[in-house]
């Protein structure tokens, strides 16, 4: 199994080679082979190659059967050409890859309840949603647009589109992973003001007559922020746009305590999946042993499920994350009183240790 990593700027460097310690594990325990080559994506690979995503990057990614991201971005790069800005790189692989479906699992470990931002009694109901977030579509990517100016001030524009097969199938996503779930999914949308987003909740009602068995429901994006916060139980599944999508994303997992936490997968059709922690790439901390590499890791059990049917793999990484947690072993920014500070390396070594 060939999987291309991606290291990329700030922490990423440091997440992933303990990452790729944990599933150098799997392999010695499983008698599974796998062979990785890096490249350069982000602000690095602006620094040797002048531009985010560079070719050589695009065809290892497309020759592997999956891949690996740590981080991009950082305040080098702040000010330069956005058409060359780290993030470019992020999103024209997910173009290049025809990655659509963006899927963020948010949940709380029972071990991190007193880390949650929300008050227990809320805590108490339980916090496991997953996000659908439709990522090659709507307005990061949508034409016309335009920076400049007009009428002697400066002035911009972005659109928002969407096409019917866009919809459907990220529909399709969103309903084929809550019959895994508890049958249910949200769609979030802003029907109330948003021309696209009338299109939108049309296509994924009638997408939803061939998942009869699932609940459907239908909430505007600025109610769906709040109720997320006010009670995160109600949702199993939720699907959303690409400018929605990363906001709620983002969201459902700052209240599970710590994006340092939680992975994430994007997918396409038949093209290889792009795994990577959501968080980013933390350049305050970078090079210190202080970030949290658990997210990269449960990417690489997200991987291991997804893109190669491995699910006791999958399972194995994901006990042994949640062993560590109760034996207290924290890093910053989930760190409790009474637990074990840890950086990097340590926190991958427990992970290590109770697989």
């Amino acid at each position: 199994m060939k999987i291309c990593v991606l290291p990329g700027d700030g922490i990423g460097q440091e997440i992933v080679t303990q990452a790729l310690r944990v599933l150098d594990k799997i392999g010695e325990k499983y008698s599974r082979t796998f062979e990785t080559s890096e490249a350069l994506i982000g602000g690095c690979a602006i620094d040797a190659a002048g531009v985010p995503l560079p070719d050589e990057t695009i065809a290892k990614c497309k020759e592997a059967d999956a891949v690996l991201l740590g981080a991009v971005g950082g305040p080098k790069w702040d000010t330069i050409d956005p058409a060359i800005r780290p993030e470019k790189g992020l999103l024209g692989i997910r173009k290049e890859l025809g990655l659509f479906a963006n899927v963020r699992p948010a949940n709380l470990f029972k071990q991190l309840a007193d880390a949650c931002y929300l008050r227990p009694d809320i805590v108490a109901k339980g916090l496991d949603v997953m996000v659908v977030r439709e990522l090659t579509g709507g307005i990061y990517f949508g034409e016309p647009r335009f920076d400049g100016e007009k009428d002697g001030e400066r002035f911009g524009y972005n659109t928002m589109t969407y096409y019917e097969h866009e919809i459907r199938r990220i529909a399709r996503v969103a309903f084929e992973a809550a019959r895994k779930r508890s049958s249910r999914v949200c769609s979030v949308d802003k029907a109330n003001v948003l021309d696209v987003s009338r299109v939108w909740r049309e296509i994924v009602i009638d997408e939803h007559k061939n998942y009869p068995d699932i609940e459907l429901s239908h909430m505007y994006v600025d109610n769906a922020a709040m109720q997320l916060v006010r009670d995160p139980s109600q949702f199993d599944v939720i699907v959303t746009g690409n400018l929605f999508g990363d906001i709620l994303s983002d969201e459902a997992a700052a209240i599970t305590g710590s994006i340092g936490m939680l992975p994430s997968a994007s997918l396409g059709e038949a093209n290889p999946g792009l795994y990577e922690p959501i968080h980013g790439s933390a350049p305050d901390i970078a090079g210190q042993d202080k970030a949290n590499p658990l997210a990269t890791i449960l990417s690489v059990s997200m991987m291991l499920r997804h893109s190669f049917d491995m699910t006791e793999e999958a399972d194995c990484i994901e006990q042994a994350v949640e062993k560590t947690l109760e034996q207290g072993y924290r890093t910053g920014d989930i760190w409790q009183d009474g637990c074990k500070s840890v950086g990097c390396i340590a926190m991958a070594e427990a992970v290590l240790a109770n697989m």
